[in-house]
């Protein structure tokens, strides 16, 4: 791939910041970031986690967010040294090489794209409570349409709506972690009798289902995060980055830590595991138990807008990804415009068409569509954190050799902290082969790959931009 020095019309300044609005506020990056974090992984995901290995579960999500700590404090390093919309796919390009960029834009794309499906897939089984005969991609499909509307409008006013959506998800976890702690104290409601935390470990013990449960759950978990790296996108269009992106990266992960594992342990210190069902989020199920009036009702609605935020969040990146890619000369010229909000609407469109497979998977295999679609974009997110390490490492000996700027917020305990993430990534991407349903997406990563490495072999001739806008900086 060919790489051409800028301009010094060019210097200093990025393809995005010619187009993009910078509209995003600090407020408005953290509640896109949780947004797309907390969604159906922990609503609905979590369900089926908790059969597979009962409080252990714990342990999982605890080592699952150490990971994603120094994950996102190696971005947020990056962040802080090169804010651009493109982040990790720039940063693959630069500091690993051509190939890993060009692989990295289109492969977050991808995830994003499927991940829409899983959130559409959530909608459709909610949506089941009130309406059990209803087919299951008919709300799935009325979920898109509206939230792809909702995406053409200016980046500010989808900051706003995606902030209320997230903000309705993050109350009903304090909530439950509020009114949870409060019946384990003082025992009161139904549930009081016999809510405890003796029950993460009076029904068969902590790890009832052996330390095998805590390994199976890892795609669970690695799934339940996926989202938490928006930051990097959202860089693009943040104002003031240098200020808001270091206190976005720690307090988005600590936030997030909090109330995965905090809901965890009040769901199941409420009702023992093995009584909650895993085909029903167990945050409808506790609420539903408490005796609180339409406590189940209301819950379900709210997981219902938490599945559609995340997949707004989706279609966001989606848009911002593939709008980078062909500012970078590695997807069709079209999808680098934006409409009169500046928004861009066309690189939307593509990826919204995209998700209506989502949409078939919820009409063809109904009762399969959510754990292929989570396991396929778990390959995805694997990919992307570990490029993110990879790359950040890159970045360090750049840093070594005066090639590029050190920056004060960094990323603990490196490289050691490094090789903890790689040995995890690893960990998870075995135990995706060992679960059947799981398993396609194995089958799937080394097609996907070759297509790219296919692809990126026709545009080698061009110009990508990506070592372009890093230089400039």
């Amino acid at each position: 791939m060919q790489h051409t020095s800028p301009t010094p019309s060019d210097a200093g300044r990025r393809p995005e910041d010619k187009e993009l609005e910078r509209g995003l506020s600090n407020r408005h990056i953290q509640l896109i970031a949780i947004g797309g974090a907390i969604g159906v992984g922990l609503f609905l995901g979590s369900a089926k986690a908790i059969a597979k290995a009962g409080p252990a579960l714990l342990v999982t999500y605890a080592v699952a967010g150490v990971a994603i700590f120094f994950i996102m404090r190696a971005l947020g390093e990056m962040l802080i040294h090169k804010p651009v919309a493109g982040s990790f796919a720039t940063y693959a390009e630069q500091y690993v090489s051509p190939w890993a960029g060009f692989v990295t834009g289109w492969t977050y794309w991808f995830t994003w794209v499927v991940t829409g499906m899983a959130e559409l897939t959530a909608v459709g089984i909610y949506t089941h409570y009130w309406f059990p005969d209803i087919p299951q991609w008919v709300p799935a499909l009325a979920a898109l349409v509206l939230l792809y509307i909702s995406n053409l409008v200016a980046v500010k006013l989808f900051g706003e709506m995606e902030f209320w959506f997230a903000l309705i998800k993050v109350t009903t976890i304090l909530v439950l972690l509020g009114l949870g702690a409060a019946i384990l104290v003082f025992g009161f409601g139904p549930l009081g009798q016999t809510a405890s935390l003796s029950n993460l470990t009076s029904h068969g013990g902590f790890f009832p289902l052996g330390i095998v449960g805590v390994i199976l759950t890892l795609q669970i978990a690695m799934f339940a995060f996926t989202g938490v790296e928006l930051i990097g996108v959202t860089a693009g269009e943040a104002a003031n980055p240098e200020k808001v992106l270091p206190k976005a990266t720690n307090s988005v992960t600590y936030r997030i830590l909090l109330f995965y594992i905090g809901s965890l342990i009040i769901l199941m210190s409420l009702v023992p595991w093995n009584e909650l069902d895993p085909t029903v989020s167990p945050f409808v199920a506790v609420f539903g138990k408490m005796g609180i009036p339409y406590a189940a009702g209301i819950i379900n609605f709210v997981v219902l807008t938490a599945a559609a935020s995340s997949c707004n969040s989706g279609i966001f990146s989606t848009g911002r990804m593939l709008y980078t890619l062909a500012k970078f000369k590695q997807a069709p010229a079209m999808f680098g415009e934006v409409n009169a909000n500046r928004v861009p609407s066309k690189a939307v469109t593509a990826s919204v068409l995209l998700m209506l497979v989502g949409v078939l998977l919820n009409y063809v295999v109904p009762e399969e569509a959510f754990v292929y679609v989570t396991s396929v974009a778990t390959i995805g997110a694997i990919w992307t954190w570990g490029i993110i390490i990879v790359a950040h490492l890159g970045y360090r000996r750049a840093v070594r050799a005066g090639r590029a700027k050190a920056v004060g917020f960094r990323m603990p305990l490196a490289p050691y902290s490094s090789a903890f993430v790689l040995l995890f990534l690893a960990a998870g991407t075995v135990m995706l082969a060992l679960d059947e349903g799981s398993r396609i997406a194995l089958y799937i990563a080394p097609v996907w790959f070759a297509l790219l490495t296919i692809g990126f072999r026709m545009t080698r001739g061009t110009p990508t931009g990506l070592a372009v806008g890093a230089a400039a900086k």
